[in-house]
């Protein structure tokens, strides 16, 4: 076996069967069915990536603790106005939820799958800071009492490059960063100065076998160049651009400070929100991690819908995630995308090479401000978008009545 560093110190820490296995199906690549059932610990390591998770305004208000409702957009004035959307859409919600409710049935298909590591985009800020970003009307904000929300599941790092991170300024990036600190989970993207920004989070995931996460907001996306950390500012790892050139430069870095037995997690926060359209520049860009060594998983985000997915070189590439969870229930105009539906990513990787194993999609609908299985016609339109968006890159997708969908390469 290759040498790989120590697993992390403190937070959180996978259990393991006591004869070090995790039992599977066995059979062949690309078939979540066909896992080998007695393939060692250490042979292969099995992930949970999902989209945005923007548990801040609607969904804060809805918590144990929510935090001030005042919000500057052009419609709503008060984070109160989008639980009124989702129940004139939907049906009342309870008066007050547990800190675990908006996971709802995905924290039983996270027992069922048992990923030794999971990782989201955070898209919030965990903060009680009124100093909103000056001229942002869009904002994100949810109690630090509510932290509940994110280790409830359990999650063991959260990605902040995103738009929305610095929402209520530097004291609340600061504030979140501390929050989640104090929950014992890792961050990745941001942080106090460039080179804490620039830092990956790292997970053990067994004796000797670590998972690192980088972790980069695009100015594609929204991001402001003055979010950018600096040695003398705290704010977020900025990639200005998605040049061939900006591509070699990190994925040189992240190679160079990777281990003999690493794998290695590079997350992208790029692109409109709306649209299935990958670009050129994006393609290449994300080819460029993969061909310097850098990434065994492009995880790619910004997008309210699912996007295609690529498998190049044996390594996983998700141009657009979607979201997981959002308040956006009872806001019409964008339902040919279906931001309602959502998907569970759960990518096994050989431990040995990093190249992807098998990759599995568990569909979900966000109703009532909480995850719910997808209904019949939810994980057929995501079975057909993904087959549409992906085919493209020789990707395939078929669907199983057991865990959802099984992409094929």
């Amino acid at each position: 076996m290759r040498r790989a560093g120590a697993p992390r110190a403190g937070g959180r820490t996978e259990q393991f069967d006591g004869d070090g296995r995790r039992a599977r199906p066995s059979g062949a690549r690309g078939d979540a069915m066909n896992e080998t059932d007695d393939a060692p610990l250490h042979a292969r390591v099995r992930l949970f990536l999902c989209g945005d998770v923007m548990t801040g305004r609607g969904i804060d208000q809805i918590l144990p603790h929510p935090g001030a409702p005042r919000l500057y957009e052009r419609y709503c004035r008060s984070a109160r106005d989008y639980v009124r959307l989702a129940e004139r859409a939907n049906g009342e919600l309870p008066a007050r939820v547990d800190c675990a409710y908006p996971w709802g049935d995905a924290l039983a298909e996270l027992d069922r799958v048992r990923p030794h590591v999971r990782i989201v985009n955070l898209e919030t800020a965990i903060t009680t800071s009124d100093a909103r970003w000056p001229d942002k009307a869009v904002l994100y904000r949810m109690h630090p009492r509510n932290v509940g929300c994110v280790s409830s599941a359990r999650i063991d790092c959260c990605v902040l490059a995103n738009n929305h991170s610095l929402d209520w300024g530097r004291e609340g990036l600061a504030d979140t960063l501390d929050t989640l600190r104090r929950a014992g989970i890792r961050t990745a993207g941001a942080g106090d100065d460039d080179a804490h920004a620039a830092r990956p989070a790292t997970l053990g995931v067994a004796p000797g076998r670590r998972v690192l996460v980088y972790a980069y907001a695009a100015e594609t996306s929204g991001v402001p160049p003055s979010w950018a950390a600096t040695p003398q500012r705290s704010g977020l790892n900025y990639l200005a651009d998605l040049s061939s050139v900006r591509a070699t430069q990190i994925g040189e870095r992240i190679a160079a400070q990777r281990r003999e037995g690493d794998l290695v997690v590079v997350s992208l926060h790029w692109g409109g929100n709306w649209g299935f359209e990958i670009g050129d520049d994006e393609h290449a860009f994300a080819h460029r991690l993969i061909d310097t060594g850098a990434a065994d998983i492009v995880y790619g985000h910004s997008s309210h819908h699912v996007k295609g997915i690529e498998i190049y070189r044996e390594r996983l590439i998700l141009y657009g995630c979607g979201d997981c969870l959002n308040d956006y229930e009872g806001i019409h105009g964008h339902q040919p995308f279906r931001p309602d539906l959502a998907l569970m990513y759960f990518p096994v990787l050989d431990a040995g090479s990093g190249a992807l194993v098998e990759l599995s999609a568990v569909p979900m609908q966000i109703r009532n401000l909480r995850l719910q299985r997808a209904p019949a016609d939810g994980k057929a339109w995501l079975h057909a978008v993904l087959e549409r968006e992906s085919r493209r890159f020789g990707t395939h997708v078929s669907a199983c009545d057991v865990d959802g969908l099984h992409v094929h390469w």
